[in-house]
């Protein structure tokens, strides 16, 4: 069995993503932690292009290109949303359906109009943490919240978060406080599997 590694109060870690909502919800996660963290785009390093087939070889890919660059561990996100009634899509591919511009609102409109009528509105939110050291170590752990999709409301958050309503809530991810969906988020809940594993409290 592999013994995971831990990150200790005062390390350095870098986020792997020029996403600044994504950077920021990292950021807020990692606060009770006492970790210096630092954003690849803080780094001016280059962002590799995602060519896995799942979130897992993404982050992965994510992780070690900034890991290996900035020569300390790095922290990566890979997430999207899967649409039921789109067969899983836009999966790995959410993101990229926002376009060069990241214009998620043209994002949201594509994915409500493809599904149309269709009364299966489930969907979820899947995020795979990957955290990887210099030498090439990775550790992998995913998270996932099931919701409803919406007509888009709210400003808070980013990406898809407006028209996305978890299941036993009645606001969107776009409505709720920071600090409530940090509580309950894919990526929350694939933190605290990170957490038990690398962290020293």
């Amino acid at each position: 069995m592999t013994v995971s590694r831990r990150l200790n109060p005062g390390d350095t870690l870098i986020v792997a993503s020029h996403n600044a909502g994504k950077v920021r919800e990292i950021r807020d996660l990692l606060a009770p932690f006492s970790i210096d963290v630092r954003s690849a785009g803080d780094l001016n390093l280059p962002e590799p292009e995602e060519t896995g087939s799942t979130y897992a070889e993404n982050a992965i890919l994510k992780a070690v290109a900034a890991a290996t660059a900035a020569n300390l561990p790095a922290l990566s996100d890979d997430s999207g949303v899967s649409v039921s009634a789109l067969d899983g899509a836009p999966g790995i591919y959410s993101a990229r359906w926002a376009g060069p511009e990241k214009d998620f609102a043209m994002a949201m409109r594509k994915v409500i109009d493809l599904v149309g009528p269709n009364p299966d509105r489930s969907v979820a939110f899947i995020c795979v943490l990957c955290v990887a050291w210099p030498d090439g170590h990775t550790e992998c752990f995913e998270g996932r919240i099931d919701g409803t999709l919406t007509e888009p409301r709210g400003t808070n958050g980013f990406g898809y978060d407006p028209f996305f309503t978890p299941d036993g809530y009645d606001q969107t991810f776009g409505e709720m406080d920071p600090a409530a969906k940090h509580a309950i988020s894919h990526r929350a809940r694939a933190f605290t599997k990170l957490v038990e594993s690398c962290f020293t409290a």
